[in-house]
């Protein structure tokens, strides 16, 4: 993205937001939001200065010793206790899965790698948590969206994953929630209709502004008969 001259950072909150929103890229203005990762297989889930440093781990499902550390390092995470594993704990037992899948060529090759122990959809479940993409996993790994709840968020396919993503944040959806959310969606209802007989609404979130930035907005939205957030979607739709 483009830097903001200093004209434009110095003005109205409303002014540089649209600036902003003009020098999105193609694929961001045009709606096409990448739904899947857009990084290579293995590569670090979520770099460190997100995890505050700690040292990412990369996998490489072309080098034997590479797959052969994944495949340790699934046998082991299939032995954790959920209870003692943290995020970022299972965002690298999914990379490792995701890497053995690759590598193997299917899920029942690369379980019979890790161990007698791992199952198919068990390598089949983080795989899937490892290919959601980037803006999705940086927030499992800074504890935003639970693993156990992203494992669901990955069952879904397109645009609806990503949008329930932001919905498990923007409404603190529970894991059974977003779980029977799921099995909705995959019962032919729609993403939308599913949050909304559960009370939530999609694309409805709370921000905190700037007083100044705040009092822009009323008076765009009022001066235009909008409510606040069809003046910002239109900000969108414009550029």
């Amino acid at each position: 993205m483009s830097q903001l001259p200093s004209t434009f950072a110095k003005g109205p909150a409303l002014l540089r937001l649209a600036y902003v929103v003009r020098f999105m890229s193609d694929e961001q203005r045009s709606g096409e939001v990448p739904t899947d990762r857009n990084s290579p297989v293995g590569d670090p889930v979520v770099r460190g200065e997100v995890t505050d440093g700690e040292q990412p781990v990369q996998f490489d499902p072309d080098d034997q010793e590479s797959l052969d550390a994944a495949a340790e390092l699934v046998g082991s995470f299939a032995d954790t206790d959920p209870d003692d594993a943290t995020h970022l704990s299972m965002l690298r037992g999914a990379a490792a899965c995701a890497v053995l899948v690759r590598g193997m060529g299917s899920y029942r090759a690369a379980a019979e790698r890790a161990g007698e122990d791992v199952t198919v959809s068990f390598i089949r479940t983080w795989a899937r948590v490892h290919d959601l993409p980037q803006a999705v996993r940086r927030h499992v790994a800074t504890g935003d969206i639970a693993p156990s709840t992203a494992k669901h968020i990955a069952r879904l396919q397109g645009t609806p994953r990503l949008h329930l993503a932001w919905a498990v944040i923007d409404h603190d959806l529970s894991v059974r929630e977003v779980r029977d959310v799921v099995g909705d969606v995959h019962d032919g209802n729609s993403l939308d209709a599913a949050l909304e007989q559960r009370g939530y609404t999609l694309g409805e979130m709370t921000v905190t502004l700037p007083n100044r930035t705040y009092c822009l907005l009323r008076q765009e939205a009022s001066r235009n008969g909008q409510t606040p957030g069809d003046t910002i979607a239109e900000l969108f739709r414009k550029s």
